[in-house]
């Protein structure tokens, strides 16, 4: 039943949309989806910072526990 909409049923389905909620409401909506995208990019950015700097921190305080004949020193 959906599979058959097509550009003319979209369109219809938009116009009904704007009658019954109005361009007001509408436009508010919108702002606050825009704002919700806003904040989980800069979700997701803060938390691979934060990822990266705790394995940063990790690696300056790692210790090679390889024991002595396993070691190949690329030095």
């Amino acid at each position: 039943m959906l599979n058959n909409i097509g550009l003319p049923g979209l369109l219809l389905i938009a116009v009904v949309v704007l009658v019954l909620f109005g361009r007001g409401k509408i436009a508010n909506l919108m702002g606050e989806v825009g704002k919700g995208i806003t904040a989980f990019k800069r979700g997701v950015k803060d938390g691979s910072e934060e990822i990266e700097n705790a394995s940063a921190a990790d690696g300056a305080n790692a210790r090679d526990v390889t024991p002595e004949g396993e070691r190949r020193d690329n030095a």
